[in-house]
């Protein structure tokens, strides 16, 4: 079972491509989400979805919501829940409570996200509750590292993201800005920065707002298109200049990637995102903040032209500039990036690392039905075996890249 709060962006689609890759393998898979984009794409791909109303923050509600889903758990009787950023695995861990194997992914740590006593807060559950995740997935190591420095004690295993290396792939940038036209009016020599993500603080488009003021001035006529809305979006809009298109949400952001001679992701903090690997799929280059899974995102000669510091406009103004005054380098760039992504971050060797994970946590499964601890004072479950077609994905062998096991002596 796929357990996910509200979500949209990276992590729905990381979600969806995991469904879909274990499904085509066999797996018999169920979500578990509140209603939204996500079930819907789920759904369309075959996938049963159960509805599990839930927020995307911890608040007064948690309590229903964690009663809610103990029981969607009791009833579907999977055996292994895989639950998806902080507020599910929240919930996930607190309705399961070891009964049934968990895989905890987080997505980026939400104890990064906030400040104060709210940032306290959500770092003592994330201690408190590794002892309830068979296994933590960080889509980086510099994800685990920074659990890891935190306190948090678990049993880690690191599997990068990937993307669709045949949906995402190059196309002319003429044709496709000629086709953009009526949308953006722009034309096909005008410097096209891109940048594709919710318009929210993690992902820094104030930032590249202000560092825009310098690339301008020094590369005449360019154009920033923000591809994306949320919650920043009215603030952000108000204090852009002319040379800036807000596009808002698109259904597919392909064709932004390939129009653009590079993409700005400036994030305030990340696990891995996969923006930039989308956007390198496509063949273009792309300029990000050094933040947890950019340098592993990246081919390793291309840090030194493609990081700037989180939370530095000029820095951003230089990298930006420098890659749209350098077609010859934006190509080079370019190419290597889609060599890169191809060898390192398909995501069938994603899809095939987490059945690994799967396969580590389940082991040899019997023929006849097992038994799933109950929770305390309610009937006993029966867990479903993995049936022919579910052991066949479940024993799949994942070629490189191997996800990376961490395993920690102090797990509670």
């Amino acid at each position: 079972m796929h357990l996910a709060q509200p979500v949209e962006g990276g992590v729905a689609r990381v979600v969806t491509d995991l469904v879909e890759a274990q499904s085509a393998d066999g797996v018999d898979v169920v979500a578990a989400c509140p209603d939204g984009p996500l079930p819907e794409r789920l759904r369309a791909l075959g996938v049963p979805v159960r509805h599990w109303p839930a927020t995307r923050s911890p608040g007064p509600s948690l309590a229903g919501e964690v009663r809610r889903l103990a029981r969607l758990i009791d009833e579907v009787r999977p055996d292994l829940v895989h639950a998806h950023s902080a507020k599910a695995g929240l919930a996930g861990r607190l309705a399961v409570r070891g009964r049934v194997p968990t895989v905890f992914q987080p997505h980026a740590w939400s104890f990064e996200a906030v400040g104060g006593v709210t940032a306290a807060l959500a770092l003592n559950w994330e201690r408190w509750g590794a002892r309830w995740a068979a296994r933590t997935v960080c889509v980086s190591e510099a994800e685990r590292a920074t659990g890891e420095r935190a306190g948090i004690a678990g049993r880690w295993t690191v599997v990068a993201n990937g993307v669709d290396t045949a949906r995402f792939r190059p196309a002319p940038a003429a044709a496709v800005r000629s086709a953009l036209a009526p949308v953006t009016g722009l034309g096909p020599a005008a410097p096209l920065a891109v940048c594709v993500g919710r318009l929210c603080r993690q992902k820094g488009q104030d930032v590249l707002l202000r560092a825009w003021e310098t690339v301008v001035r020094a590369v005449p006529g360019a154009r920033l298109v923000l591809v994306g809305d949320g919650p920043d979006g009215d603030r952000l809009r108000a204090g852009a200049p002319p040379s800036v298109l807000f596009a808002g949400a698109v259904a597919d952001v392909r064709p932004w990637y390939q129009a653009a001679d590079l993409v700005v992701l400036p994030s305030r903090w990340e696990g891995m995102a996969l923006a930039p690997l989308e956007a390198m799929a496509c063949g273009r280059p792309v300029v990000v903040t050094d933040v947890d899974g950019a340098r592993e995102s990246l081919p390793p000669e291309c840090a030194d032209r493609c990081l700037a510091p989180p939370e530095d406009p000029a820095a951003l103004a230089r990298a930006v500039t420098g890659l749209l005054l350098d077609a010859d380098l934006r190509a080079a760039l370019g190419a290597e990036a889609r060599r890169h992504v191809l060898a390192a971050h398909d995501v069938r060797h994603t899809a095939e690392a987490v059945a690994g994970v799967y396969r580590d946590l389940l082991g040899p499964r019997p023929a006849g039905p097992g038994p799933v601890p109950p929770r305390a004072g309610d009937r006993a479950g029966h867990g479903r075996p993995l049936g022919p077609a579910r052991a066949a994905g479940a024993d799949r062998t994942a070629p490189r890249p191997q996800p990376t096991e961490h395993r920690e002596s102090n797990h509670p």
